[in-house]
């Protein structure tokens, strides 16, 4: 959460989670627009950049107005979900409501991250090969 120099207060929220699965599952959950209306529902997501495995870059749009990013990094025997989002409020909110809802975003980033995580994993611990179907 920041403002500088007069600029319109932004909202910039890092995120990382370790998910046990290759960055091909993962990256075919955010590849579904719907998953976006689910995850962000108050949020218009454009896709500018197309990474494939390596996940999505949007442009944002509706409550607030900005860039966000999945990014999806092949570590050990799974991926680094890395998530970014860098957005300033549609309308006007007070340095006390920014803060909110800069709290509010990032438990959001977490709870979609671990939400995915228990998904996907399906009780896989990292370092252990994947069941067979």
């Amino acid at each position: 959460m920041s403002t500088l120099n007069g600029a319109p207060p932004s909202i910039d929220i890092v995120d990382e989670t370790f998910i046990a699965v290759p960055p091909g599952t993962v990256a075919a959950v955010f590849a579904d627009p719907a998953a976006w209306r689910r995850y962000w529902p108050d949020l218009v997501l454009e896709v500018y950049t197309d990474r494939g495995e390596e996940g999505l870059r949007w442009t944002v749009r509706g409550a607030l107005v900005g860039t966000m990013e999945v990014w999806l990094e092949r570590t050990l025997d799974g991926t680094l979900l890395h998530y970014f989002l860098r957005a300033s409020p549609a309308g006007e909110m007070s340095p006390r409501q920014l803060r909110r809802e800069f709290d509010r975003r990032a438990r959001a980033a977490k709870a979609v991250a671990l939400g995915l995580k228990e998904v996907l994993e399906d009780g896989r611990e990292p370092g252990i090969p994947p069941r067979s179907a």
